[in-house]
């Protein structure tokens, strides 16, 4: 695909007057490549606090304004995400919540070193799993701002009368950080984190009427890191994205008559033209033939004949 690409941005660059352009939906190689031997996977939650740390622990709990059981249940439903995502894929045969392996991490909040490989061998060989996703942390932080308007109330006898309503806005911050082990080779294929926002709002005639008035946040966390689980189990697999190719439409009545074709979706016929110009004597309608033989093949997902024609 990358040899490809640098044949066509070399292309328009000689001439996009004589060009038309084509949308196409194409096949990108996986972000991450999970070695061919990895047949069965184990997912470890290490959001587990070391003890030497609890009291750490409590004071982010009380500083991120922590609801009750938010990052437990929080890395749960992220964990819940990734597995159900990751049992769809049939590049697996086997993939298991190891609930108790109790892996603990050092701090909240931030990666923590690695698992050793002594450990995480003995892990896999105890569940028969190959290679280990691991939550190695997942934390909240919120954030809260508020705000005073003035308003009018009825008052007891139904006489409006000036008042303050207080608004809050609460931004919470969702912070996880994955690794994925391949034990057999002892290698860390993959470590990502991944940061992301929620807002929540509530109004009240006071701040904490206000705070309670929000609605919806422990949801709409729990929601967004499921969805974050999910997505990290896609890193695995291609994907498709829509790219722009242009294709020469001038130099010969060949390309006339193609550019017609491929403009009524006869891209078939069109390669039928542009092959009849591939050994024309002129260096520079035979390349623009070639060319286009290339984007073809592209749209037809024979892309090692696509790189031969560039």
């Amino acid at each position: 695909m990358r040899i490809l690409s640098t044949f066509i941005i070399l292309f328009i660059l000689s001439g996009c007057s004589t060009s038309n352009i084509v949308t196409i939906n194409v096949t990108e190689p996986a972000q991450v490549t999970m070695p061919g031997n990895i047949k069965t996977v184990g997912i470890i939650n290490r959001n587990t606090i070391s003890p030497d740390n609890t009291t750490l622990d409590k004071a982010d709990k009380i500083f991120s304004m922590e609801g009750k059981n938010l990052d437990k249940d929080g890395a749960e439903r992220s964990i819940d995400g990734l597995l159900t995502e990751l049992s769809r894929n049939s590049r697996f045969t086997s993939v298991k919540y190891l609930k108790n392996e109790n892996v603990e991490a050092a701090s909240p909040g931030m990666f923590p070193a690695a698992i050793s490989w002594e450990k995480a061998e003995q892990i896999c060989k105890r569940n028969n799993v190959d290679a280990l996703y691991v939550l190695e942390f997942y934390d909240t932080d919120a954030k809260a701002d508020y705000a005073t308007l003035p308003v009018s109330i009825k008052g007891p006898l139904g006489i409006e009368v000036p008042a303050i309503e207080h608004h809050v806005t609460i931004t919470t911050t969702i912070n996880m950080g994955w690794r994925i082990y391949d034990v057999t080779r002892r290698q860390i294929i993959d470590e990502h984190k991944t940061t992301q926002n929620t807002i929540s709002k509530g109004q009240g005639i006071n701040p904490v009427s206000a705070i309670s008035a929000v609605k919806g946040r422990k949801e709409n966390v729990l929601s967004i890191s499921n969805q974050i689980g999910s997505d990290y189990a896609e890193i695995i697999l291609p994907y498709q994205s829509y790219v722009q190719r242009n294709y020469y439409v001038k130099g010969t009545e060949n390309f006339v008559i193609a550019k017609r074709k491929a403009q009524t979706g006869k891209w078939d016929e069109a390669s039928s033209y542009w092959r009849n110009e591939i050994d024309n004597p002129k260096s520079k309608i035979a390349g623009r033939a070639s060319y286009n033989m290339a984007i073809i093949n592209e749209i037809n997902g024979e892309l090692d004949k696509a790189i031969k024609w560039a």
